[in-house]
């Protein structure tokens, strides 16, 4: 009997996945480049499963049934290419190959193309949720090639994490790079999540001068408030966790954080799409400050940097901290499905906005509770352009605000960085300004440049341009001089 699914790469991910497989029922069969591993792999953590190892490429491709379905779970890059490049002469026309890493979407763009053009199905499907997910449950967002999603809907949506109502947290996504581009966009808001959750804990540990005990407690009581997620959840626990020496572990770890890309490529996505991501982009600025250690730590000396104490009642600091986070998490999605709309039309990807969100309630890094209401905002009005606007999440914003302003000026008083909460709520500002500055920046830009501008007493679309020197009309501002 042949195997329904062969999988390359056997690190944690790959065995995790291959082990979910079997246990829906599906003959897997195993391959790594590094072949002992396969039998390490047999001999070890699948000791006793129904999986197939294979010893080659030739090995795996002739072990499985027609038309083969093939998941490469490799570091991203070249190394995929260079699985692909090897695997294509072994296959035959309609055979599907599909990438689970963390790819850069318009890599999986081109992939499907061109082994479109070989006969070859591909599918980008981004996988979240770390080891765990893998093993019990992910969230998966495959894109592609939308002739293989009949072939490996069964398999995928088997293994994903289901909703408390039994809905599989996988369905097709879109063409082309459409599944990775939604995974880039999720690990983006996991990065202003993750960072949200710092500033806030910060605050409290800085600014209140909490003990970890404390900071555990609040942390599990918010997880049981509408913060209810598996990012909080996760905080609690650290905050709780003793070393050896019963002291908190988080303490002694050095406050340097680093990151695989993706959270800046979904910054320069933003950018070069003309959304104001801001929240998402000041996280990743938020890690490259932390990798500063050395110069952070001689500019606070120069500085004779201190934090002052926030005055007040803790208990009443914690509730505005917990509504300024909360706040602060709905823009961070907010940005994030702009992003997203704005990509799905430029690609012409038609994205469901609504299943997009389903796709992230279980299984991933950023599963939360108010997911299943973005879900439900996108249901009620597919046509929304702003998460902000929907009566919920609308009630939401104005409910936190004031406390969520309270909290960013004290931290900016108390000299406690909080990039993300701070550009929070600086966007719903701007966005909720009618009139902005920017009719000063347009004179500055026609004054330098000739940039030319419209104007409120005109009709859009119809352009301007002003002698402002008094000494001809075109200026420039490689000719200007002060």
């Amino acid at each position: 009997m042949k195997g329904d699914i062969g999988v390359i790469g056997l690190a944690v991910m790959g065995q995790n996945l291959i082990l979910n497989m079997n246990d829906k029922g599906f003959k897997v069969v195993a391959f790594n480049r590094t072949v002992s591993k396969v039998d390490d792999f047999l001999n070890g953590a699948a000791k006793g499963a129904n999986i197939i190892g294979a010893y080659s490429l030739q090995d795996l491709v002739d072990k499985l049934e027609k038309p083969r379905k093939i998941m490469l779970m490799v570091r991203a890059g070249v190394v995929v290419d260079e699985f692909i490049d090897q695997l294509v002469p072994l296959l035959d026309k309609g055979d599907i190959i599909i990438d689970g890493g963390n790819a850069n979407f318009p890599d999986s763009t081109r992939r499907t193309k061109e082994l479109a053009e070989k006969g070859i199905r591909f599918v980008g499907a981004g996988v979240s949720g770390g080891e765990e997910g893998a093993r019990n449950g992910p969230s998966i967002m495959p894109g592609g090639n939308e002739e293989a999603w009949p072939h490996v809907k069964p398999i995928l949506q088997a293994i994903a994490a289901k909703t408390p109502q039994g809905e599989p947290c996988c369905d097709w996504v879109g063409r082309d790079g459409a599944g990775h581009f939604v995974k880039m966009v999720h690990n983006g808001i996991e990065y202003g999540d993750m960072q949200l959750i710092c500033e806030a804990y910060q605050f409290m540990k800085d600014g209140l001068g909490l003990s970890y005990p404390q900071m555990h407690e609040i942390f599990s009581i918010w997880n049981r408030s509408e913060l209810d997620s598996y990012l909080i959840q996760i905080t609690a626990d650290i905050l709780g966790f003793k070393d050896e020496n019963g002291e908190p572990l988080v303490e002694k770890i050095l406050d340097t954080a680093g990151q695989k890309g993706t959270g800046k490529w979904t910054g320069i996505n933003a950018l070069d799409l003309g959304i104001p991501l801001t929240l998402i982009t000041e996280s990743v600025f938020a890690r490259c400050v932390s990798a500063f250690k050395e110069q952070r730590t001689e500019a606070g000396r120069l500085f004779n940097k201190t934090v002052k104490p926030v005055e007040g009642d803790k208990t009443e600091w914690v509730e505005a901290l917990r509504e300024a986070l909360l706040a602060s998490k709905i823009i961070s999605y907010a940005q994030g499905f702009m992003l997203i709309r704005e990509a799905s039309e430029a690609n012409d990807w038609a994205l469901n906005y609504g299943k997009t969100a389903l796709l992230w309630r279980e299984g991933c890094i950023i599963r939360s509770a108010f997911l299943g209401n973005i879900r439900d905002a996108y249901e009620t009005n597919p046509d929304l352009v702003f998460l902000g606007a929907d009566p919920y999440f609308k009630n939401i914003l104005e409910n936190c605000l004031p406390a969520w302003r309270k909290v960013v000026v004290k931290a900016i008083e108390c000299g406690i960085p909080m990039p993300c909460m701070a550009s929070a709520v600086t966007f719903l500002d701007g966005y909720t300004s009618e009139r902005l500055p920017a009719n000063l920046l347009q004179a500055q830009r026609d004054y330098f440049g000739a940039h030319t501008y419209e104007r409120t007493d005109k009709p859009r679309g119809e352009f301007f341009h002003t002698n402002w020197t008094g000494k001809g009309g075109d200026t420039a501002s490689t000719t200007y001089h002060i």
